[in-house]
Parts: C-alpha cells; sequence; structure tokens
C-alpha cells in the first residue's frame, strides 16, 4: 500500500468568475484552468480553441538544411532508408515519414531495430545492412542524436545522414548532414516538448513549403498516437494535434488504425485520448516488446483493410501476451517485495530470473504506484548479466541517484522519472544499499495526489460531467480533473465485473452517490461499511440505453481526518529504523497498551494489513503501528501472510522487551 501526499490546488475564485464571464465557460472549468496557470482571458480562449496553434517550423535548427537534402536525394532517385525505433513514437514516426516519402515517388525503405538483439538506436552493423542494399541517405527518426560514431560509421560507406529526434543531446552532435533537434543548444525553435513523429512532421511541412496547419489534416491521426505515446505535455501545439487528430480518428483514420481499433473493441465515435493512451498505443508498442516492430510499421502504412486486419490481429494478440506476461512479472514482484521487506526501502530495487526485458519497465512503474517509491526492476540473465528499468515519483530525480552509484553499473541513462540500467548480478546487492543510502539523504520524498478542488457530493451531476469536455483533451500536463470528497461515509460494497473491480454506495447529509473503484477486489479492499472516509476521484459523461449519466470514479481513498504531516513524518522515521540509520525513534515506540490494542484488533479475525495501517492511522499513529505489527511478530503473536495478518491466541503475559525492534525503538540496543 502506497500513500500519498494530498495537495488541494490553490485558485483565486474571484478570477475565475472573472474568467468565466470574459470567455464565457462553465466556472469550475475556468476555477481549474486558472489554477493551472490559464490566469490570462487571452491565453484561456487560446487553450480552449478548436483552431490549431503553431510555432514557426522554420525556426527549428538545421531543419531548411535537412528539407533541401531529402529533396534533392528524391529527385535524384537516391535510395533513402528511414531509420526509426520500436516504440510507438518510433513506429509513427517511421511510418509517417515512410509514408509521406512514397507519396513523392522516392525510392525508399524503413528499417526498424531489434529492441533485444540490436537495442535503441541506429548501429554499424544495421547501417553496413543499409549499404549492401544500396541505401545513400539515412533518415532517423525518433533516434540519432548521440549516434557520433554511427554517424562516421556512415559517412566511411559514402551514406549521408540526416537527423531528426528529439532526445537531449549529448555534449557533442554527431558529424551529420544536418541535425535536427529543437533540444540543441542553439535551436532557436519556440517549442520544444515534441516527440519524435513530431519532428519527422516539422520536416514534411518544410519539405512541403507549407504550414503546419495546411498538412496537420492528413497527419493528426498517426501524429496523435504519438504525442499521447510518448507522454508529451498536452499544451501548445502538442494540444492541437490531438485535438485534430481526435477528430479525425472518429471520421477518417488511417486503414491501419481503423482495424487496430476494430480488434481492440473501440468505437470510433467516443475515442478520445485516453482510449488511445490505454488502447491503441500499448497494442502498437506490443509489436516491439514482444517481437517484430516493422509489422506495426507495415499496420500504419498499410491501405487494405484485410491486410491491416491480419495484422491488427497479430499485434493484438501479442498485446495480450504482453499483458499476462506483465501480470505474472508483476505478482512474482509484488511477492519478492513482501518477503524480503523492501517495500521499507526508499528506493526499491527488486530482481528476478528472466524476466522479459521489454515488461520491466511497465510493470517497474505498476510497483512504484503500488508503493509510492521510485522501483528498478532487474532482469538477471544466466550468465549473471541484469538489465532493467526504473520509474520515479515526482520530486525524486532518479537519473541523479543512479548517477551517485555508477561504480556497480556497466551502463545506464534516462531522466528523472524513468532510467534504464545493466550490471552484473553479484553488484546488485551493493546497487540497492548505495542507491538507498543516496536517498536517505535527500530526504524524505512523499508521492503526490494533485487534487483540483473539494467538491459537496450534491456536485456530481451531468452538468458538471459535461462541462469537463471543454478542457479536453487530458494527458500529461493537463491530467483529468480531479475532486475531493471530504467526510462521505461508505453505506455498501457491491463487487461487479467477476470480482476485478467494486461498486461502493457513499452518503453525507441528505445526499449519497455511488463510485467505481476499478481493479480492486473485495478481499483487497481494506475498508468497511461505516467509515468516514475522504475520496478523490473523477468525473465522466457516460449513457446507457440513451439516458446520460454520471460515472464516478475513484482515484484514491484514506480515512477522514488524515494528517499528511503527521503520516509522512512517522513513516520516514520507520524507514530509517529499518535501514539502521541512527535517529531518535522515541516518538514511533507503541506502549503496551497501543501494541495490545492491535493485538486485539487481529484477534478479532485475520485481516487485511492495510486495514490494521488506516484504521489506527489518526489514533495510534502510521509509525507506532508498523512497529506494534513488527514487534508483535517477533513475539510470536501474530503471522503475516501475503498481506494478512493472523492472530494468536495465549493466555500469557508478555514482555515487550523480548522484542528487538521495541528495545531499538525506545533506544535500548
Amino acid at each position: 500500500m502506497g500513500f500519498k501526499k494530498w495537495i488541494v490546488s490553490e485558485f483565486d475564485k474571484e478570477l475565475a468568475k472573472e474568467l468565466a464571464e470574459e470567455c464565457d465557460v462553465d466556472p469550475i472549468v475556468a476555477l481549474i484552468a486558472s489554477s493551472r496557470g490559464y490566469t490570462d482571458p487571452m491565453d484561456l480562449e487560446q487553450f480552449l480553441s478548436d483552431e490549431p496553434i503553431f510555432s514557426s517550423f522554420t525556426e527549428t535548427a538545421d531543419i531548411i538544411l535537412a528539407a533541401e537534402i531529402v529533396n534533392a536525394a528524391i529527385e535524384d532517385g537516391v535510395k533513402i532508408a528511414v531509420y526509426g525505433d520500436y516504440d510507438c513514437d518510433g513506429v509513427a514516426a517511421t511510418a509517417l515519414l515512410y509514408n509521406y516519402l512514397k507519396t513523392r515517388n522516392a525510392d525508399c525503405i524503413y528499417y526498424i531495430p531489434d529492441r533485444f538483439s540490436e537495442g535503441y538506436g541506429i548501429n554499424n552493423a544495421a547501417i553496413k545492412g543499409l549499404a549492401n542494399k544500396g541505401v545513400k541517405l539515412i533518415i532517423t527518426v525518433d533516434n540519432g542524436i548521440s549516434a557520433v560514431d554511427e554517424v562516421a560509421f556512415a559517412k566511411e560507406l559514402g551514406i549521408d545522414v540526416v537527423i531528426t529526434d528529439h532526445h537531449l543531446p549529448i555534449d557533442t552532435l554527431p558529424q551529420a548532414d544536418a541535425v535536427v533537434d529543437p533540444h540543441r543548444k542553439d535551436c532557436p525553435s519556440a517549442f520544444k516538448e515534441v516527440c519524435g513523429a513530431e519532428v519527422a512532421f516539422r520536416l514534411i511541412c518544410v519539405m512541403e513549403n507549407k504550414e503546419p496547419e495546411e498538412l496537420l489534416p492528413y497527419f493528426a491521426d498517426i501524429l496523435s498516437l504519438a504525442v499521447i505515446a510518448d507522454i508529451m505535455p498536452l499544451t501548445a501545439e502538442n494540444r492541437s494535434i490531438v485535438k485534430y487528430g481526435i477528430k479525425k480518428l472518429k471520421s477518417s483514420p488511417l486503414t491501419g488504425i481503423s482495424a487496430l481499433m476494430s480488434v481492440a473493441g473501440l468505437e470510433q465515435k467516443s475515442i478520445n485520448a485516453t482510449k488511445i493512451a490505454f488502447g491503441i498505443c500499448p497494442r502498437i508498442n506490443a509489436a516491439g516488446r514482444m517481437g517484430d516492430a516493422a509489422r506495426a510499421v507495415e499496420l500504419l502504412c498499410s491501405d487494405n483493410m484485410m491486410t491491416a486486419l491480419g495484422l491488427a490481429n497479430e499485434i493484438n494478440a501479442e498485446n495480450a501476451l504482453r499483458q499476462q506476461t506483465e501480470k505474472n512479472i508483476l505478482k512474482e514482484a509484488v511477492s519478492l517485495v513482501e518477503r524480503k521487506g523492501l517495500s521499507n526501502n526508499r528506493v526499491i530495487v527488486c530482481e528476478g530470473k528472466n524476466w522479459h526485458q521489454g515488461i520491466v519497465g511497465i510493470v517497474a512503474a505498476k510497483i512504484t504506484e503500488r508503493y509510492g517509491k521510485p522501483t528498478i526492476l532487474l532482469s538477471v540473465d544466466d550468465e549473471g548479466n541484469a538489465h532493467g528499468s526504473g520509474r520515479s515519483i515526482e520530486g525524486f530525480h532518479l537519473f541523479d541517484a543512479i548517477n551517485q552509484c555508477s561504480e556497480y553499473l556497466e551502463k545506464f541513462g534516462g531522466h528523472e522519472l524513468a532510467a534504464g540500467v545493466s550490471l552484473k548480478e553479484e553488484n546488485i546487492e551493493n546497487f540497492r544499499n548505495s542507491i538507498n543510502e543516496y536517498a536517505i539523504t535527500k530526504g524524505y520524498v512523499a508521492p503526490i495526489l494533485h487534487i483540483d478542488c473539494k467538491l459537496n457530493p450534491y456536485a456530481l451531476n451531468v452538468d458538471l460531467a459535461s462541462s469537463l469536455k471543454d478542457l479536453e483533451p487530458f494527458g500529461s500536463a493537463n491530467t483529468i480533473p480531479v475532486f475531493g470528497l471530504w467526510g462521505v461515509k461508505l453505506e455498501r460494497i457491491t463487487s461487479i465485473g467477476g470480482g476485478k473491480h467494486l461498486r461502493l454506495l457513499f452518503s453525507k447529509g441528505t445526499n449519497s452517490f455511488t463510485a467505481l473503484a476499478f481493479g480492486v477486489a473485495p478481499d483487497s479492499f481494506c475498508f468497511n461499511v461505516g467509515d468516514i472516509l475522504d475520496l478523490a476521484v473523477t468525473v465522466e459523461e457516460n449513457t446507457f440505453k440513451g439516458e446520460v449519466g454520471v460515472t464516478v470514479q475513484i482515484k484514491a481513498i484514506r480515512m477522514n481526518g488524515t494528517n499528511d504531516d503527521e503520516l509522512f513524518s512517522g513513516l520516514a522515521l520507520w524507514e530509517n529504523a529499518q535501514a539502521g540509520f541512527k535517529d531518535d525513534f522515541t516518538s514511533i515506540c507503541p506502549t503496551r497498551q497501543e501494541v495490545g490494542e492491535i493485538y486485539k484488533f487481529a484477534l478479532q479475525s485475520s485481516v487485511e494489513e492495510d486495514r490494521i495501517k488506516y484504521y489506527f492511522l489518526n489514533t495510534i499513529n502510521i509509525g507506532k503501528t508498523l512497529a506494534s505489527l513488527k514487534i508483535l511478530e517477533e513475539l510470536g503473536l501474530i503471522i503475516r501472510n501475503n498481506g494478512i495478518v493472523s492472530a494468536i491466541k495465549t493466555n500469557e503475559k508478555t514482555n515487550l522487551d523480548r522484542s528487538y525492534t521495541y528495545n531499538l525503538l525506545k533506544g535500548g540496543e
């Protein structure tokens, strides 16, 4: 269980009222938008506008030169290779540029490296293979900015290279014929938070000497997939692309995308950014994670529906395999985390034998969400080599942390919230200890839940859900609004979806409402009827049998009256104690009476450990509760198994001094 610090956004009610009147929008829309920085009427109107808004693409460094090189190659009949990547952005960028070049009758092919045998980016073996096929110009998409040696090798073979990328450059740029990357230090382009496919789109616009608004209708659907998959901020031109892309997906999507939506069970008329993110992008990614990403490019380039449906079904089947593989690894990883007590660490480092390397990053994200801790998941092969991916939380810079432990690593890279590492199996324990020692020096970083505003239950209606549509599309930097409902009473718990989800009835005063908890099974739900709770929820409009209603979905739940400062102070002390750090732990040392209360609670019947943590959160406090459970376990009075606590009945008086943890916390040896 991962606790989160609930932070309610600050806003100016008077300003929001003025914005609502001046921009003629619903007050709740103005309030949320103003809290997210849209405080000027002109900025808000631009944000809500359906008109595409783009910066000048010709300002991008080297883009005019790149366009001239590619146009000349087309005219001269030079063989061109589009060199992409195996993730959704790289696949989309490859298909985008390849499809365009074919409309120009260019002599061109595309190449996607294998995730496992080649890895990310352009490599010499692939370059040599392309040279043998007569390629004289390579255009990279979504990669290449760090390929200094590889570009030099291509030049030795007489191949020209144009790089289009969006990743951060290293100190030395490759000596390519043109290097198009908005993150170049000398690039004056105004908007830089773009994905690889967008950089390729910029190149096409400059090659055609047309404004992006003119060409957007042709490319918006495939561009929107890339923007969403690469978690680009949905502001400025990214927002324009996705807005237009959703319109195109609803009306006239590419044949391949239409086929993929069909096999995924997605209705075109109801498509939105969330369904793209969870329904389409993972399937395209699955092609590269589980097999050959080139099939996804072939799908996006197909103009024959029967061919496209065949490819879509193949990719859909691989996505199902990916989901099952992910579930298996997650189950094993959670078991290891619990058994080894890794959840007490500031950074969870967990290794498993021959875990699928294309999946560990996804599972690391799920572990991070579950425990509220930065997580690095490692797959160890039969030769003792470990490769893994890490995910972090807001406020903890994962790349900096890993960099401090580089002496134990063979290779690493990444950024604040995600990273990849390679190391020897024998160095895993040293790496785990080192990164946690570093994390302790940075202080306790609590995972944060951002809440847009508090609501009374009576406001959960169709009007609210309908008004929020003005803020769509939702995604990175423009998340779906989250509302806080304080002090509601849990009245009824109903299992739905074959026991996979819950429908919960709440009340407050004379108002009652139903909310859904997806992915929560009854036996893992640690709250009981009668509990007074705080909820963080999203609100969406739904239509069933012609009737318009509201779906309230629970994003987080906690006991009413939770004090975040006390909660995370107690957690920090408990984790310091578990890690063996010297500190004053007396504030989390429970009294005999407090240990007894928790023991009596567990004696009633076997109970979820999370239930105990929440039940005593605002009375005994989290630090003392966790300590009491450990003390009772050391004294043989409880057994903990897979998150369930069972008490052992005894009539003998127990001396707490027999517990190592009790002595440690009270200041003994």
